[in-house]
């Protein structure tokens, strides 16, 4: 594969005319006065690297064991911690998927290898929120036995086929022997570990998970101080804001509050005001405030929700329902 850049000749172009990266590196290309007509530098990039047999899979396991050895330390009550250098700023962390992400090697198919790790670690990561270092350690193991097992002469599919089965007996087993967590000496044990066993972080989940119970959502937001606090607030979570700045009711603070609302909540898409007007004007009676969440609602039917509201005749909002709209 080849580009072909062309560049005019320097009556049409600054002394300095174009920049293109050399070895990493932006440099600027200069034209030379005598030139008048137009230069063309092409750039052909590397041939592919393509690996088979015996030496492929040393270099894929090669690969794995480096992020694997990397990642491994951190694992358990005596993990240690792991540097990375990011943007000139090292990074102390005893996280399994962060440290596979950042790992790259030079060898491309040992750096194959380390993706595959990198794969199971966000695929866990994604599914679970924790147990990627041990995910990993897993996944080496499983790697190396299985390539032993074909070197000696074993199918390929029927060792896939073993290692599913085997999988889907062990989930019933753990399953079998697994059991709730049952009051908060098991929260901040399963908290503190997670927090890389910090048990200041773990009593804090601890009370926040207490307060608000199982179902509750904890969002963890970026403070503006050193301090780490716990705010507690009643009522439900919803991924949606309101659909026209127009219902703001704190100007200071851009949100709706609204005290003891009535709410309509409805899965269809309200697409004419004549399928509100009862609701409208029980609500203008009552010198009710509304909140209404539905699928969608017609720009018609906001712009006389919005007209009302600023006209005093309502205090309404207007929301998605969490789960559409969301392409």
């Amino acid at each position: 594969m080849s580009l072909s850049l062309a560049f005019p000749s320097p009556a049409r172009l600054p002394r300095q005319a174009a920049s293109f990266p050399r070895d990493g590196k932006m440099c600027l290309w200069k034209p030379s006065e005598n030139v008048k007509h137009w230069r063309v530098l092409t750039v052909r990039a590397g041939p592919k690297k393509i690996s088979f047999g015996n030496d492929c899979r040393r270099a894929l396991q090669a690969g794995i064991d480096k992020l694997a050895d990397a990642v491994a330390v951190t694992l358990g009550p005596k993990g240690r911690n792991v540097v990375l250098d990011e943007a000139d700023v090292p990074k102390v962390i005893n996280d399994g998927v962060t440290i596979a992400r950042a790992i790259e090697l030079t060898d491309p198919t040992e750096n194959a290898g380390a993706m595959l790790i990198q794969e199971v670690a966000s695929k866990t990561n994604d599914s679970a929120g924790d147990g990627t270092t041990t995910a990993i350690v897993l996944a080496r193991e499983m790697v190396r036995l299985g390539l032993l097992a074909v070197a000696s002469g074993a199918n390929p599919i029927s060792l896939k086929r073993g290692i599913d089965r085997c999988v889907h007996e062990l989930v019933k087993i753990l399953k079998n022997k697994c059991r709730p967590v049952n009051g908060k000496e098991d929260i901040k044990a399963i908290a503190s570990i997670a927090a890389g066993n910090d048990d200041f972080i773990g009593n804090l989940i601890t009370e926040a998970v207490d307060k608000i119970g199982p179902d509750g959502v904890i969002s963890i937001e970026s403070s503006s101080s050193f301090d780490i606090t716990v705010e507690i607030q009643e009522g439900m979570k919803i991924d949606k804001g309101y659909m026209s700045p127009h219902f703001i009711t704190n100007q200071d603070k851009s949100i709706v509050e609204f005290q003891n609302a009535k709410v309509l909540v409805t899965d269809q898409k309200i697409m004419n005001i004549k399928h509100l007007i009862p609701l409208l004007e029980k609500t203008t009676q009552l010198s009710a405030q509304l909140l209404i969440i539905a699928e969608d609602i017609s720009s018609e039917v906001l712009t006389t929700l919005v007209t009302n509201k600023l006209q005093g005749i309502l205090n309404v909002a207007a929301i998605k329902s969490p789960g559409f709209g969301e392409g």
